[in-house]
């Protein structure tokens, strides 16, 4: 994976300089190289492309998992994301995105085929984990997103790791044009949806001033979510704590069931305010049914293996109890 990322860094770096574009815009470029397995930029130096071929040369992307690959664009992406500041989309952790990957492989035990959704797909990062975990199902996956370079990158992320992901580039709080689906996965964008026009379209737009962006998140993930289908949302741990939480807890409670909350270690967040939770609903349908109780957890640190191992175990009981 090293190896793999320091071609990416490199030639991403050298394209930056070339192009005179940010580091982030270079990645996407070379991924796109590394995938057509050329140089597509047609402005660089005979000498640059040259540079370029020999170390894509070096890399054969068919003899490196999945994972390996993610990981290694993922970690490019990190580094260009410190000078692409944009508030609404940060990269959902490397071991959140896996474990959510194994929580809906195991809610959807029994499905040989499925339809999933990211309403906010950034990258593509949680995506294609989640994809990685599905290896025995087939799916038929879809993002939205209104950035076109975190679009781009997730078009890149989602062709070197050969998974097929219709993409659409809009603001995915509008009308989608695909069919509800089985699982919707989403790290919840937190803010202020500009649109009060558009937001008055949801239940959960706020009354007066702007909606927050992630309840109409919730709201649509929802909407888009087939009965009996399941919901898996990365939450701030303080969204049922503002004023306008009522509703949006009356909301849930008449569309879904809840299936479970997993807080997340709390080391993983600079400070409390900041910390999230994994939250997993089911829309309701006629083979949809509440859980006899909810799964309610503190998750451990994902480096303690010991300690998830037993969370795994609990987890697999609960389902045993609960979904059969």
């Amino acid at each position: 994976m090293e190896k793999l990322f320091t071609v990416i860094d490199e030639t991403a770096t050298w394209l930056q300089e070339e192009l005179k574009c940010s580091y982030l815009e270079a990645v996407a470029e070379t991924g796109e190289n590394l995938f057509h397995e050329d140089v597509l930029q047609e402005e660089v130096s005979e000498l640059l492309k040259k540079r370029l071929q020999k170390e894509y040369a070096s890399v054969h992307l068919h003899e490196w998992k999945n994972e390996h690959i993610r990981k290694a664009l993922q970690l490019a992406m990190l580094k260009g994301m410190k000078e692409y500041v944009q508030p609404h989309h940060q990269m959902t952790p490397d071991a959140v995105s896996v474990f959510i990957g194994y929580l809906v492989d195991e809610f959807t035990k029994t499905y040989f085929s499925l339809s999933l959704l990211d309403p906010a797909i950034g990258t593509g990062n949680l995506m294609t984990a989640v994809l990685n975990q599905l290896t025995n199902k087939k799916v038929r996956s879809y993002g939205a997103d209104v950035d076109d370079l975190l679009l781009k990158l997730a078009y890149v992320n989602a062709n070197l790791q050969q998974h097929e992901i219709q993409l659409f580039h809009q603001d995915s709080l509008k009308p989608l044009f695909i069919e509800p689906v089985d699982v919707v996965v989403c790290d919840l964008p937190i803010g202020y949806y500009p649109d009060d026009e558009n937001a008055k379209s949801f239940r959960l737009h706020a009354k007066s001033g702007h909606s927050y962006a992630h309840y109409l998140f919730i709201e649509q993930s929802i909407r888009y979510t087939k009965e009996d289908g399941y919901v898996f949302l990365v939450i701030p741990n303080t969204l049922f704590t503002s004023d306008e939480s009522k509703q949006l807890h009356a909301f849930i409670k008449e569309e879904t069931f809840i299936q479970g909350l997993l807080q997340l270690p709390l080391s993983m967040f600079k400070n409390e305010k900041a910390a999230k939770s994994i939250f997993i609903l089911q829309k309701k349908g006629a083979h949809a049914k509440a859980p006899k109780q909810a799964l309610l957890a503190q998750l451990p640190s994902f480096s303690n293996k010991e300690a998830m191992q037993a969370m795994v175990v609990k987890l697999e009981q609960w389902l045993k109890e609960n979904r059969s």
